[in-house]
């Protein structure tokens, strides 16, 4: 449970309460005045305090931080409900963790030094013929195929990619996650849009791209494994995010609950509405609950991948319930663009599709039951 934390994470905790009130709300105060140098003051406190290389792995520099440290910090920070909460954490490596020789060099290392920039390009559109895939030819490999939904790809330096890989006499070779640059010849972007929380993304497309075989993340036959271990960590990410912003939304109504109203008294003594309020209390309960819990048992080292999906499921669909709650015991005002939890109601509702739809995590979680007899859940 959240109050049951070792005394390194409590301490954790409390420095990144502080780190709240000192530097990231005067921060979104200069954001909001279009102080462009906000973003730089913030990486540079978090440096000093030890939260920026959190996310780093140790032999370039950084202190990773554990599952626990990780989700006590990203819930705190989502509940804070700040712009400059974006800045706090380095870049980390994604599917790269395990890059060597040329593609350490060209891509891993500037990606840490924040000189590159790169995207994830695993959905495929619903009208593609077939997965993306790639002929094997000597040291090269040839790639052909789409992806719908790659997020930051127009601004990306390189795309990491999941195709399926072909022997040269047409037998399969398995999946493999490859890095290629976004200006490499073949390489074109299909069309650019936004998402409603403001999102920006692109759909790529692929047309017998020669990558270098050094280009692949560890071995051919790994992609998919490195894929989903990566999106693991992204789904627990999202839990704490969604997590945060069910409390900072528990807070705001509160508030408003207390205060007069026109009626003569406040909105919270209405019976009614206490049992709205109740349900949202009760739903955030047991998604903390279930977040931290998730928490230590990827931690633990055992297989974890049952529990991160139906954390990843349970917690984004209470904060869709909780955030709607609150719209509605705040009323019409709440849906008023730059109203808090206006920007939250759009942001919400993505957090159900990001990093594997809810339905589709729930036929994976049964399928790992069912057919691998994998986890507790």
């Amino acid at each position: 449970m959240p109050e049951q934390l070792p005394v390194d994470v409590e301490a954790l905790r409390e420095r990144a309460v502080a780190f709240v009130d000192d530097v990231l709300r005067p921060a979104d105060a200069a954001l909001a005045s279009g102080g462009p140098e906000a973003g730089s003051r913030v990486r540079e406190a978090s440096k000093e305090a030890g939260f920026f290389y959190m996310t780093q792995p140790e032999e370039f520099g950084g202190r990773p931080g554990t599952s626990l440290e990780l989700t006590v910090l990203r819930e705190l920070f989502a509940a804070a409900n700040l712009q400059s909460s974006r800045f706090v954490f380095g870049p980390g490596p994604g599917v790269l963790h395990a890059a060597e020789g040329s593609l350490r060099e060209h891509y891993l290392l500037p990606v840490l030094r924040g000189e590159k920039r790169g995207a994830f390009g695993f959905t495929e559109p619903d009208s593609a013929p077939r997965p993306t895939w790639a002929k094997l030819d000597g040291d090269h490999l040839f790639m052909t195929g789409q992806k719908s939904y790659v997020t930051g790809g127009a601004t990306a330096d390189f795309v990491s990619v999941l195709l399926n890989v072909e022997n040269a006499d047409g037998s399969k070779a398995g999946t493999a996650m490859v890095a290629i640059d976004r200006t490499a010849e073949g390489v074109s972007i299909d069309r650019e849009f936004a998402s409603m929380e403001g999102g920006g993304h692109v759909a790529m497309k692929f047309d017998n791209v020669k990558v270098p075989v050094a280009h692949v993340v560890g071995k051919i036959g790994e992609g998919m494994p490195r894929a989903l271990g990566n999106i693991g960590n992204v789904r627990l990410l999202v839990s704490a995010q969604a997590v945060g912003m069910c409390q900072f939304v528990l807070g705001f109504v509160e508030a408003h609950l207390r205060k007069p109203h026109r009626s003569g008294v406040p909105l919270g003594d209405r019976e009614g509405v206490r049992m709205r309020y109740a349900d949202m209390r009760i739903d955030t309960y047991a998604a903390r609950s279930t977040l931290y819990r998730t928490a230590r048992i990827v931690d633990s080292g055992d297989n974890s991948v049952n529990e991160v999906i139906a954390c990843k499921v349970f917690c984004t669909e209470t904060a869709g319930r909780v955030v709607d709650g609150g719209v509605q015991l705040i009323g019409g005002q709440a849906l008023v663009k730059g109203h808090p939890l206006e920007a939250l109601y759009r942001e919400v509702r993505s957090l159900r599709l990001v990093e594997g739809a809810s339905d589709l995590l729930r036929i994976n979680l049964i399928k790992g039951k069912l057919e691998l007899e994998k986890g507790r859940v």
